[in-house]
């Protein structure tokens, strides 16, 4: 059984969400404040953690930014701020997703199940490219056998490279892999952004690249 924690301020959002949930068979824990989640987190494991962004006590994305230092636990945005701006900022502190209220559970349900797919698709083999290695079932990734820290987003966006070696990925289908539903909050640009920032992580010149390459006219590619 996945254990997901939910934090929601909203007392009646926080029980709908419970009780279906619980419906699904996930075991589920509420908590309404920032310290709330805090204590439960350092007490208790969780596979899953849905945040609302603003918190009577402080804001989700602060409590993200903790859970990113210690784990790679998928978070997903509950809020009901829109502007992409706040998404993309969510997406930089390391939320893997993002639902904006009113949500339809069904909606939640497949997002939660998404998240928890990517998750648990890592494999415990080394994935390497150059001098760079990735280690999905840590999570971790290395230039020169030295850690390399990258956001959720970004260590999505490289793994989804190194997973298919020598394929062609276009633009659209980073798109809308990488962002799932939520792709249709970020646009063109913000994808050029992330592949600039992973270059300038994991390349020797990031302005001539080996590692992740432009096919032209086509996308990005990691070779052999």
């Amino acid at each position: 059984m996945e254990h997901i924690l939910v934090v929601e301020d909203d007392q009646t959002t926080a029980m709908g969400i419970e009780y279906a949930l619980q419906g699904e068979g996930y075991g589920v824990k509420i908590t309404n404040t920032l310290k709330e989640a805090q204590a439960s987190y350092n007490k208790d494991s969780f596979d899953l953690i849905l945040l609302d962004l603003n918190l009577p006590d402080g804001s989700g994305y602060q409590f993200c930014q903790e859970v990113r230092q210690r784990s790679k636990v998928p978070i997903i945005f509950l809020t009901a701020v829109e502007e992409e701006a706040n998404i993309v900022m969510g997406f930089d502190f390391g939320a893997d997703d993002y639902i904006t209220k009113p949500f339809r559970l069904r909606e939640l349900h497949s997002r939660i199940k998404a998240a928890l797919r990517r998750a648990g698709s890592s494999e415990a083999e080394r994935l390497t490219a150059g001098n760079i290695s990735i280690i999905p079932s840590t999570g971790k990734v290395y230039r020169d056998h030295l850690e390399i820290n990258l956001t959720a987003l970004e260590y999505r966006l490289l793994l989804t490279l190194f997973n298919h070696k020598n394929s062609v990925f276009t633009r659209d289908y980073l798109l809308s892999s990488i962002w799932d539903d939520a792709g249709n909050y970020v646009t063109d640009n913000t994808l050029t952004v992330y592949i600039k920032r992973l270059r300038e992580k994991i390349e020797e010149n990031p302005q001539d690249p080996q590692i992740i390459v432009t096919v032209r006219g086509r996308g990005y590619q990691v070779k052999s």
